[in-house]
């Protein structure tokens, strides 16, 4: 039974690479429905974002697209945004505070606290929050209110039908990648988003049905958008040599440094914004008011922006225009967002990602215009939100040029590298930590999974009948040498006992497990993390005469070796 072949028909046959069923296909239909419904819900979006904005700024409902740096309010621009921050602050207090935010950590608390479940009233109230909020000249994107929106109505649906906690977080999640998928064309980055922030697992029960969403939002945004990509760039070539390759990577680490400095001003916003004496229904009014001022220095920082994110990868902005708009967005964006109001992060990072490339492109090789904005901006996204794989396919599919995926890779990553090592929580994570609650975006294989019973104990004897005190335990929950320990633990949470016996097939006593077994399968994982050796000895192999050593190699050096 120890050895390393198997006869067919034991307990190790019913074992497999997933544990996924049949149920997946029920799920992945309803996932394909939502995300068709998350791509008009997308597209209400943004239809009231642009009449909100025709209505503040141009005192016109018309859903139209328009943009808030072309209006003729003079000095009067100052109080738009304070007018609609002080809405939003009032549904925020009477209607509901989990509309405040970036959307995305909302997303996150649904998943983890509430079961999956959203109030009906949230997937009414967020997208109407938004829309004031981005249409008063907020510098937020949609993005984020249409992943939770998205994300509301997945919940909503799913809710409808008799399901667990762990099928409704899948629609949740299909709905947000839906309507991400639907807004900016990019269903592979919408998967892997999902798969990086939301879904905390990367199963085949909750993967396939969010691409299947994602797949389905795309398909239906040909008829809803323009099937151009949302942006366009110069043309690249495929082939880039290495001060370019070099370039990319010194592109990731400043990258990495903005994403950190950019994380860091929201919340040194927030920390003030909390010892205000006043109610937080009025912080957003406040954080208007330093809209509207920025907006009267640089009123391109107002909004969404897509058309000023468009010119940077076009190369079609002057240098001191760059740096204008990017200070002035800088500011207002983390005020604004510091202040509690409703608004999301993708479209500022973007601008501000693109903004930096555009500067590093005066110094770094000519790749095209817009190369160095591209390369940034993706690395931007993938440092900030600590979401590398899609910061890399975000970057490609937003653009469609798949020509530059070689050193947007090593920006992206770098930028990684960086945030992960010098700051300890994302700008998502880090507004879950402050509500008392830990997320981690690590995932591992569990050692109880690939470890068996027999891995962990001893047998105590030749095969015998069961002792008196095991016959409390059902038959079915007592534990074969061949399960593995995640299933033995299982069957003791079942049964509510700390110890299992162990049977044959002939249903024969061979010994016990008990918890403390389990817990060897956790010292052995941490002594294979933490536990240092040297397999092959270099001595062995480069002999160094102990005089040189002495001389050329360092004391605590020559211990190691």
């Amino acid at each position: 039974m120890n050895g390393p072949d198997r006869v067919p028909g034991g307990p190790w046959d019913e074992l497999g690479d997933f544990t996924t069923t049949k149920r997946t296909i029920v799920i992945a239909l309803i996932a394909c429905a939502i995300g068709v419904v998350s791509g008009y819900v997308a597209l209400a979006l943004l239809k009231l974002i642009a009449g909100c904005t025709n209505l503040f700024f141009y005192q016109q409902w018309n859903t139209g697209d328009a943009k808030p740096a072309d209006h003729h309010l003079g000095w009067l621009v100052v109080l738009v945004p304070v007018v609609g921050g002080l809405i939003v602050g009032v549904m925020a207090r009477f209607g509901s505070d989990k509309i405040r935010g970036h959307g995305i950590p909302e997303a996150l608390e649904s998943i983890m606290l509430r079961g999956s479940r959203v109030e009906p009233k949230v997937a009414v109230l967020k997208p109407v929050s938004a829309a004031i909020s981005i249409g008063s000249g907020g510098p937020f994107g949609a993005e984020g209110p249409i992943i939770m929106t998205g994300g509301a109505f997945g919940s909503l649906i799913a809710q409808a039908f008799r399901l667990t906690a762990a099928e409704r977080k899948t629609l949740l999640v299909a709905g947000s990648a839906g309507g991400m998928a639907a807004v900016f064309g990019t269903p592979i980055a919408a998967t892997l988003l999902a798969v990086e922030l939301l879904l905390f697992e990367y199963k085949p029960r909750s993967l396939i049905p969010v691409a299947l969403a994602a797949a389905s939002s795309m398909a239906t945004r040909h008829f809803l958008f323009s099937p151009d990509p949302l942006f366009t760039v110069g043309k690249h070539g495929f082939e880039f040599g290495l001060p370019t390759l070099g370039a990319a990577a010194a592109c990731g680490i400043g990258a990495g440094l903005l994403a950190t400095l950019m994380t860091a001003s929201v919340y040194k916003f927030e920390d003030l914004f909390h010892r205000l004496p006043i109610h937080w229904m009025w912080w957003p009014a406040i954080g208007g008011l330093v809209i509207g001022i920025g907006g009267l220095i640089e009123p391109r920082a107002l909004g969404v922006g897509y058309d000023q994110i468009g010119s940077l990868l076009q190369g079609h902005m002057a240098l001191k225009a760059i740096i204008m708009l990017g200070v002035v967005k800088w500011i207002i964006w983390s005020a604004s967002l510091g202040s509690g109001t409703s608004g999301g992060v993708l479209a500022p990072l973007m601008m501000l990602g693109a903004a930096l490339g555009a500067l590093e492109a005066q110094i770094f090789p000519f790749e095209g215009h817009g190369f160095w904005a591209l390369i940034s901006m993706g690395a931007i996204l993938g440092g900030t939100l600590r979401t590398p794989l899609t910061g890399i396919l975000f970057a490609a599919e937003v653009t469609q040029d798949y020509h530059a995926l070689v050193p947007i890779s090593i920006a992206v990553v770098v930028a990684y590298a960086f945030t992960v090592l010098v700051v300890k929580r994302s700008i998502l994570s880090e507004k879950v930590v402050r509500r008392g609650y830990h997320i981690t975006n690590e995932y591992s294989i569990d050692p109880l999974e690939i470890l068996f019973v027999r891995d962990v104990i001893t047998l105590d004897g030749e095969p015998r009948p069961l002792p008196p005190h095991t016959n409390p335990v059902p038959l079915e929950l007592r534990a074969h040498l061949d399960d593995t320990l995640k299933s033995a633990t299982l069957r003791m949470a079942v049964a509510n006992v700390t110890i299992l016996p162990i049977i044959d097939n002939d249903n024969n006593f061979l010994g016990e497990i008990a918890l403390a077994d389990v817990l060897k399968a956790r010292l052995k994982h941490l002594e294979e993390e933490t536990r240092r050796e040297r397999i092959i000895p270099i001595t062995r192999y480069i002999p160094i005469p102990d005089r040189l050593a002495k001389v050329l190699v360092p004391p605590f050096i020559r211990e190691r070796l």
